[in-house]
């Protein structure tokens, strides 16, 4: 098992980072939808409840991403790939397990917490001395850091934006040390990949994917502020919704046209 705890400062509050994230999650599964073969299925949606958290909410979905892979990849594969993700989200605190069709013995866990601080917290999803020591602390700037293998572009770049609905930004250097409000995401990812010979590798080349994701999805979450910046908790939960049941992109321009969007492009 290798645990990573990355932490991620943004300029928000924690409660509108949860606007900002819902949206940024149901915008980017709009855009990424490629067709046939591809798509999120929600098999639950239902109440939860903890002894230390209390009320939240359980899903659990099915992330179809066959038609995304190569050819010589699909073959040997089952017609019907999909990875299963279960989520218990008792905001600011959640938990999400994510496992492979044909992967038994594969297993991504991921325990995350929103604090209002610039990442100083020593032990935010309060883990035992001996996971503390198998702990390795990741410090991400989403105005510095890009995906792997991305390509610069200047719409792209937070030390270039700025919001035009809240002033904040561009985000310049030693912005943690004097931007108000702010807040941070502090995720713990722990792959599991019990296969001999191949777990090491294994388990480092998906912390690799999950590092660029982790990037990429908060760099939009700051950028596309002034489209969701003043949403309510409901209307962004109505359109994750919406965008779950016809993730395409005509959707997304059409909800944009219909709401008066300006979106960055």
């Amino acid at each position: 098992m290798l645990l990573k705890e990355y932490r991620i400062c943004m300029p928000f509050s924690v409660e509108e980072y949860r606007i900002g994230q819902l949206y940024m999650i149901a915008r980017h599964s709009a855009e990424e939808s490629k067709g046939e073969g591809d798509g999120v299925e929600v098999v639950v949606n239902e109440p939860c409840q903890d002894e230390q958290h209390g009320d939240g909410r359980y899903t659990e979905k099915r992330i179809y991403l066959t038609s995304r892979l190569p050819g010589w990849v699909q073959s040997m594969i089952p017609r019907v790939f999909y990875i299963t993700e279960k989520a218990w989200n008792y905001y600011p605190v959640t938990i999400t397990e994510y496992t492979c069709s044909f992967l038994p013995k594969f297993l991504i866990q991921i325990d995350s917490t929103y604090i209002n601080d610039n990442g100083k917290t020593h032990n935010a999803l309060n883990y035992s001395d001996e996971m503390l020591s198998q702990r390795d602390v990741v410090a991400v700037d989403i105005a510095t850091e890009d995906p792997s293998n991305s390509e610069y572009k200047p719409e792209q770049d937070c030390t270039k934006f700025k919001s035009s609905k809240t002033g904040r930004g561009p985000l310049d250097e030693g912005w943690k040390d004097r931007t108000e409000p702010i807040m941070c995401s502090y995720k713990a990812v722990k792959v599991f990949f019990e296969v001999w010979g191949m777990q090491t590798k294994v388990e480092s080349a998906v912390h690799k994917a999950i590092l660029d994701i982790i990037i990429k999805g908060h760099k939009q979450a700051f950028l596309w502020m002034d489209e969701w910046y003043g949403m309510t908790i409901d209307d962004v939960r109505n359109l994750n919704r919406n965008c779950m049941k016809r993730p395409t992109t005509k959707y997304w321009k059409d909800w944009k046209y219909q709401n008066h969007q300006n979106p960055q492009t």
